[in-house]
């Protein structure tokens, strides 16, 4: 999924034009409104810097820059519903496919942290912010269980429970083809690459990632396996995957495609289905599972027939 970035350099006969008037006169094919909302997002910046307000007057030679990833405009919030656990410590969810985990240039309005830190607000101190520690990431595209901790008490035990990968992460994958062997076992070094922004196996100089697989079911071309990584490096089940010739299902930066049997499919076909790991204060064991979304089941009933 692309973003689209557009640029302009404020001119003296702009000075002093509210932003959204400025962007709804320059930016083509953007209305008013729809600047207001990419504004509220986060998606517009004034000389590298994220602003908010609408209502902020332009200078000359000021250099605005709107990003739009071309996900809605209604900004995500969580639900009751999306939450698995909670207590004074942490907070575990069900994360939905297309929804941002951090902030991106394109919005900080609407991604999980932000949601979250909306959630957990305390309506009778609105200005003061829930403290949030972040240890786990997934991919937009990707859904599933994840957890927070949201007490300093927790924060630090919390990151050594991950560095130290006293966690256990397994995934549902569907995949192109079909690995060989039920179960397989995938270790290399893992490093980005520059020049198309993908994470590739290198000789040296990455880090060192091992993902294991096993096969639940085979389809014609195609396979449900279930993941497990024991190291949570970026892409590393994409990258993996697609190295050993059985890409994720519309993962196209990969090599997956975007369409299956005439379904069109918008994200790579990835899914947190289980973690467990010690409380990182109270110490007892915690383990969450959860189904697949709908588009994933969909899919699957797709290449079933």
């Amino acid at each position: 999924m692309k973003w689209t970035i557009h640029r302009f350099d404020v001119l003296s006969g702009d000075v002093g034009q509210r932003l959204d008037q400025f962007l709804s006169n320059t930016a083509a094919g953007l209305s008013r409104t729809q600047v207001k909302k990419i504004v509220d997002l986060g998606g517009v910046h004034i000389n590298g810097r994220r602003v908010r307000s609408c209502s902020t007057a332009i200078k000359v030679k000021d250099s605005v820059e709107v990003y739009i990833d071309h996900l809605s405009l209604v900004p995500f919030r969580l639900q009751k519903s999306d939450i698995l656990f909670q207590d004074q410590f942490i907070i575990v969810i069900n994360k939905p496919p297309l929804i941002e985990t951090q902030p991106t240039h394109a919005r900080f309005k609407g991604t999980l942290f932000e949601a979250l830190q909306w959630y957990l607000r305390d309506p009778f101190r609105a200005h003061q912010k829930a403290e949030i520690g972040m240890v786990q990431r997934l991919d937009r595209g990707t859904s599933g269980v994840m957890v927070f901790s949201i007490h300093p008490r927790a924060h630090k035990e919390m990151t050594r429970i991950f560095l130290e990968r006293e966690v256990k992460k397994s995934y549902l994958a569907l995949v192109h083809g079909s690995p060989v062997e039920d179960r397989g076992e995938i270790i290399s070094l893992l490093a980005r690459s520059r020049k198309d922004n993908r994470v590739k196996t290198v000789l040296k100089g990455g880090k060192e990632a091992i993902t294991r697989f096993n096969v639940l079911e085979r389809m014609d071309d195609f396979s449900l396996l279930d993941v497990e990584i024991l190291t949570g490096r970026s892409h590393q089940i994409r990258a993996h995957m697609s190295e050993n010739n059985n890409p994720l299902i519309g993962d196209v930066r990969y090599g997956g495609l975007k369409a299956v049997e005439g379904l069109e499919i918008v994200r790579p076909l990835l899914h947190a289905q289980n973690i467990s790991f010690s409380h990182p204060v109270l110490n007892h064991k915690l383990d969450f599972s959860v189904t697949v979304p709908e588009d994933m089941q969909r899919a699957l009933n797709k290449l079933r027939k």
